[in-house]
């Protein structure tokens, strides 16, 4: 009732209505505000990877690891140092991702996939070729992510440093 109301105003009132042209003539003329969407930094946009290479790093040391070269170094030193890396990351990985295995089969076990399959959970090597059904051996059963529980990013922290310059005071 109230827009057939305000309606009837401006069919029977002039003054009212050339208000309400002149209003809207003035609203048409004015240029859009650009609605274009801030661009996130890759910082802010990729925090939560950032956030799980840091604990990585923190727990078991995997950035140094990666990035030390060890072709000076002989097998059991580097498999010394796997062990510490292995532990610390395996601790991480517990922490934040509950994980199932993609295939329900058994690795070396026969495995037939028909058309339509999931082909996200499972990649075809070999002699690929033909159409499905596939017959294969699965080599590897993958891993699914069932659960994730990734903390939250504080806004005051810089999720770039993954770990920051230790310094030794005497």
């Amino acid at each position: 009732m109230g827009r057939l109301g305000l309606a009837c105003r401006l069919i029977f009132n002039g003054e009212l209505a050339r208000r309400a042209a002149a209003g809207l003539e003035v609203r048409a003329a004015k240029p859009a505000a650009p609605t274009t969407p801030k661009a996130i930094p890759p910082e802010r946009l990729h925090a939560s990877a950032l956030l799980l290479l840091s604990a990585l790093q923190r727990e078991g040391r995997l950035v140094d690891f990666l990035q030390q070269e060890v072709a000076g170094f002989s097998d059991e030193e580097i498999g010394a140092a796997a062990r510490v890396v292995h532990g610390g990351c395996l601790k991480v990985l517990r922490q934040y991702f509950e994980l199932d295995p993609a295939s329900p089969q058994t690795e070396g076990e026969a495995v037939t996939l028909p058309a339509g399959f999931d082909a996200q959970r499972f990649r075809l090597t070999g002699n690929v070729a033909g159409q499905p059904p596939f017959r294969g051996t699965l080599k590897h059963h993958g891993w699914v992510a069932r659960q994730i529980r990734m903390p939250v990013l504080n806004d005051a922290l810089d999720p770039r440093v993954l770990a920051a310059a230790e310094v030794e005071l005497a």
